[in-house]
């Protein structure tokens, strides 16, 4: 009963630096964006004899939940239906500061000649107001912590419900891999 416990600074420090460390990487894993579509607005029709082409924007809704800030290059966002590539979004480079969130407008063009492939299943849909759409992307950039770059790739499937008469989003599902290469 009569041990003393002896009190040392210095054991105290390296307690609170290891639960500081800790605390930090916990804090600090890299978490996946979140995409989330909120808007589909009809832009242009062009004429390419013998269907038109249509332009559009996406109106894209990105969080950040990561503690650094991250940039990305730009990438080309491919929008398919049933099976077959209909179109493109281009997505610019910049950069998003850290847990934030953030409105992107991507202008998108669709080909008439794609969907006149499936005019049938496109004709379907219009009657029932449900268009399947996805869309993958593959976005590459760099988180930065203190000095260091940290490369990351991210890819996101998209499945999207429109209603094709007033483009509407009914319901999406979004998926993303994060991969970030530490060298």
């Amino acid at each position: 009963m009569g041990n003393k416990v002896i009190w040392s600074w210095s054991s105290a420090l390296v307690g609170a630096a290891s639960a500081a460390a800790a605390a930090a990487l916990i804090s600090g894993k890299p978490r996946d964006p979140t995409f989330e579509v909120i808007s589909i607005s009809l832009t242009s029709f062009k004429l390419n004899l013998p269907v038109l082409d249509v332009e559009l924007i996406l109106t894209v809704h990105v969080t950040n939940p990561n503690i650094v800030p991250i940039s990305y290059a730009s990438s080309e966002m491919s929008i398919f239906y049933s099976g077959s590539k209909l179109g493109s979004a281009r997505i610019d480079a910049g950069s998003q500061p850290p847990g934030s969130c953030r409105l992107l407008t991507l202008p998108a063009r669709l080909s008439g000649l794609e969907l006149a492939h499936h005019a049938t299943q496109f004709i379907a849909d219009v009657s029932r107001r449900e268009m399947v759409l996805d869309a993958a992307v593959d976005i590459e950039g760099a988180a930065k912590v203190l000095w260091w770059d940290h490369k990351f790739k991210i890819h996101v499937d998209s499945h999207i419900i429109v209603d094709p008469v007033f483009l509407d989003v009914i319901d999406q599902e979004n998926k993303s891999d994060l991969d970030v290469f530490v060298a």
